[in-house]
């Protein structure tokens, strides 16, 4: 529970910093209105059409009658909704990150020059790092589309669809959004997808702290557009401790009996793996 709110202490800092920053909070909102126009867009005319679109998929509910026919198609077209902002709130930091990444990463190079210590710099030139973010940010995709689908059809069981599964949506949601606004960091120091998923998955709260709540608040229209900026700042208060050393042998030994704020040292990797 302890990294539960260190993770949302992080997403609070990120967004104190950027306040105390105004240039480069605003220098991070372009990126956020370009793509939440396209956003807007698809999502509007997903509520147009889904219910067009489920009666397609489902020819074999024709005949069923009333009021069967409505309540079968009417969840469906709700459950297609609910994918698709899913989806949405995953791709929507995947898309404004690769739009925005010269943008983002001078923010998080100031945000760990403002912090003191190393700033890392990537050794790739533009164009390479757009490409790694792309595939990155594919290879993710990936992985939340098929949990997507999961969760999708997990919530056509009764109860434990309509409370558990948004839960876990939820908790799916706001790991991987943790993933995409630490990459930003991460990718600068050269920490390739597999050890960055290795990084979170072994501080799993402190990801859950961060990410969750900024995936609820990332369904309020808008919002995201406004919290992007200190989410890219708070994620790189955070990757700062988790890619820091130990401080010494003795803390290392009080934070595994106490089993809380142990630090794990982030690997660099080639970023080609």
């Amino acid at each position: 529970m302890h990294d539960l709110g260190a993770g949302f202490g992080y997403l609070m800092k990120g967004q104190r910093w950027v306040a105390g920053h105004g240039r480069w909070f605003g220098f991070g909102l372009l990126p956020g209105l370009v793509t939440l126009v396209l956003y807007a867009g698809a999502l509007v005319g997903l509520a147009y059409g889904a219910d067009n679109l489920t009666a397609w998929a489902t020819p074999f509910a024709d005949d069923w009658s009333s009021p069967w026919l409505g309540l079968f198609r009417g969840s469906l077209t709700v459950l297609v909704f609910a994918l698709g902002l899913f989806l949405a709130v995953i791709t929507f930091t995947a898309v404004t990150l690769l739009v925005g990444q010269p943008f983002y990463e001078s923010l998080s190079e100031e945000v760990d020059r403002a912090e003191g210590g190393e700033v890392p710099r990537s050794e790739f030139p533009l164009w390479r790092e757009l490409w790694i973010s792309a595939r990155d940010s594919l290879r993710i995709l990936v992985r939340v589309t098929l949990y997507g689908v999961l969760l999708f059809a997990l919530g056509f069981v009764p109860v434990v669809g309509q409370t558990v599964i948004p839960v876990l949506g939820f908790c799916v949601s706001g790991f991987f959004l943790a993933e995409e606004l630490t990459a930003v960091a991460l990718q600068r120091r050269g920490v390739a997808l597999k050890e960055r998923l290795r990084l979170l998955r072994g501080r799993r709260m402190l990801a859950l702290g961060f990410g969750v709540p900024l995936t609820l608040a990332f369904l309020v229209p808008l919002v995201a557009v406004f919290l992007m900026p200190g989410a890219v700042a708070g994620a790189t208060l955070m990757v700062r401790e988790l890619t820091a050393p130990p401080e010494d042998a003795s803390s290392d030994d009080d934070a595994a009996a106490g089993g809380q704020g142990a630090r794990r040292p982030g690997v660099p990797l080639s970023m080609d793996k």
